[in-house]
């Protein structure tokens, strides 16, 4: 096959009408010029153009081949510029997937103010309750990068974005809500408002009150991460839920564990992030967890003990 490279010399042969200015217009040798007609002659099994006294002059093969010739260079110095565009945030697309309980503490302000500051760029968000979902996005390169949990896979690139409290929502009188901090031993034998399978959050869950060997009451079970603690506040039972869980306004009450209780949020990627990615993770990591005022006002009462994990 031609190389991009005999194509060019054609090309600068055809504008210049000499190989010496080809090679100038190249910044190449004319040896060199020469050496990559002859090869593309080579590759034709024909003649391309005649060298005469004042120059060269293209056959008619070669006035036949110089016309695609000149699209396929056009067209390789626009794939340069459209990678360059995408690494400099000017184009291109990116294609994430977060949690669902994710999107609008984490992932929105940056999103919006990417809109802003990267019109042309394309963003398409995917939400999931399960991790394998989404890392089986990544997988796939169905997405560039996922926003999540830490995973225990190994075979991907993890960049951290931010951590996350995880707390206790509880309705307003629940005796648990008389206390400036709650200990997961607490929880034994509680009316629990929990997840279903299909949310990560339940298995997570589990194994965390079975480290601890603590056993609350599961009185139901939502799918909906946001929900739990929605159906706490109604007087169902208290929820663990993330802190990104409990929205603005919420009706119950929210207490830190002691020790305080946290979860790393990352970005996974299949490979080391291109730049178009890893300016959106840095984007991610400037921002952090934003929560809403009156949930934090609740947590920072005589804040518990050391970050930590049952």
């Amino acid at each position: 096959m031609a190389s991009l490279r005999a194509l060019e010399c054609l090309v600068a042969v055809a504008d210049s009408g000499s190989i010496t200015q080809a090679a100038l217009l190249l910044h190449a040798s004319q040896p060199a010029v020469s050496h990559q007609l002859a090869s593309l002659e080579r590759e034709t099994r024909t003649v391309l153009l005649r060298r005469e006294a004042r120059g060269v002059r293209l056959t008619p093969a070669g006035r036949a081949a110089v016309a695609d010739a000149r699209r396929a260079v056009e067209a390789a110095a626009s794939a340069v510029r459209s990678a360059r565009a995408v690494g400099q945030a000017a184009g291109g697309s990116l294609r994430l997937a977060c949690a669902q309980s994710l999107t609008v503490p984490l992932l929105a302000a940056v999103i919006r103010q990417w809109h802003r500051r990267y019109p042309d760029v394309v963003i398409t968000l995917r939400e999931s309750t399960a991790m394998d979902e989404a890392l089986g996005l990544v997988d796939s390169d169905e997405v560039d990068a996922a926003v999540l949990t830490a995973p225990s896979d190994g075979h991907f690139t993890i960049s951290a974005v931010a951590e996350e409290e995880i707390v206790l929502a509880a309705p307003v009188g629940h005796p648990l809500a008389e206390r400036q901090a709650v200990r997961l031993d607490d929880l034994e034998g509680v009316p629990l408002v929990h997840f279903t399978p299909d949310n990560g959050l339940s298995t997570w869950l589990d194994r965390s009150f079975a480290r601890a060997g603590v056993h609350p009451e599961t009185v139901m079970r939502t799918s909906v991460t946001a929900a739990a603690p929605q159906l706490a506040a109604a007087g169902l039972g208290v929820a663990v839920c993330p802190v990104s869980a409990v929205s603005h306004g919420f009706l119950g009450v929210v207490r830190p564990f002691s020790p305080r209780w946290v979860r790393q949020l990352v970005a996974v990627t299949s490979a080391e992030p291109d730049p178009l990615v890893a300016r959106f993770i840095g984007d991610l990591r400037g921002h952090g967890m934003r929560v809403p005022r009156s949930v934090r006002t609740q947590l920072a009462q005589d804040g518990p003990g050391a970050a930590g994990a049952p």
